[in-house]
């Protein structure tokens, strides 16, 4: 009776009103685990804010389009024409949005690494840090290539022209559709080998990897080149698979060298 009495007062002292204890706290570094929803919620600001950044650089490229147009315009001889009566208009509208775009991708890469980097783990986060601006080069390299290419894809085109039998009556509308799906073209593909190299570093491709793959990524590289790029040109999907080529290969070497 004594013992039981002892343990009814230990349990009494010890464990009859004790509170439950807290749940552990997350350990220092360690993000909040986010719902479903919280990503939704979370990808949508990133996105709003990203799309208020091309829009912004947009309005900044409508008062640059008029010499942007001047300077695209160069490979094709004589005055372009538009058919539609807000034609001009659409045409200055779309060289400014592709200008915007370009002054906003600073503002897009970033949103996508705050984006993305919760998700890393603290080291992979300080490995895919530098890659960041590295992405920015590499979109403006795109670029210049494009301006690079436009003229020679342009001549060898006309270069089908028949004089008196087949002059070419090209419309700013179609010229300048073929002019910024080029330099998005290029712009986007030039983030090849930043991709590759992030998704090296979550573990889902290896150097090794993608040397086995080496035939397979060619072949894919070559159809989306002849799809991707406008007009029907030999030149530009020639210089965009090359391009995407030597990048890939550039890439092995990139997720090789990070230990990969």
């Amino acid at each position: 009776m004594a013992d039981l009495e002892a343990s009814a007062g230990d349990l009494t002292l010890t464990g009859g009103n004790r509170e439950p204890s807290p749940p552990p706290a997350p350990a220092a570094g360690d993000g909040a685990v986010m719902s479903l929803v919280d990503h939704l919620a979370e990808l949508r600001r990133r996105l709003f804010i990203s799309i208020l950044a091309i829009v912004v650089g947009s309005v900044v490229g409508l008062f640059l389009a008029p010499r942007a147009i001047e300077i695209l315009k160069t490979p094709v001889p004589g005055p372009l024409r538009f058919t539609d009566l807000g034609g001009a208009f659409f045409i200055q509208l779309k060289v400014a949005v592709v200008i915007g775009v370009v002054l906003a991708m600073p503002v897009i890469l970033w949103q996508l690494w705050k984006f993305v980097a919760p998700g890393l783990t603290p080291e992979e986060r300080r490995l895919a840090r530098p890659w960041v601006p590295l992405a920015l080069l590499f979109f403006a390299i795109g670029v210049a290539v494009a301006y690079f290419v436009l003229p020679f894809a342009s001549a060898f085109l006309l270069g089908f022209a028949v004089p008196g039998v087949l002059e070419p009556l090209i419309t700013a509308e179609a010229y300048f559709g073929f002019v910024t799906m080029l330099f998005l073209a290029f712009g986007l593909v030039m983030e090849f080998p930043i991709v590759l190299v992030l998704l090296s570093k979550v573990g889902i491709v290896s150097s090794e990897r993608l040397r086995k793959n080496r035939r397979y990524i060619i072949l894919a590289i070559t159809v989306f080149a002849v799809v991707i790029t406008p007009g029907g040109d030999p030149i530009s999907p020639s210089v965009l698979g090359i391009t995407m080529y030597l990048l890939f290969e550039f890439s092995i070497r990139l997720v090789r060298w990070t230990g990969r």
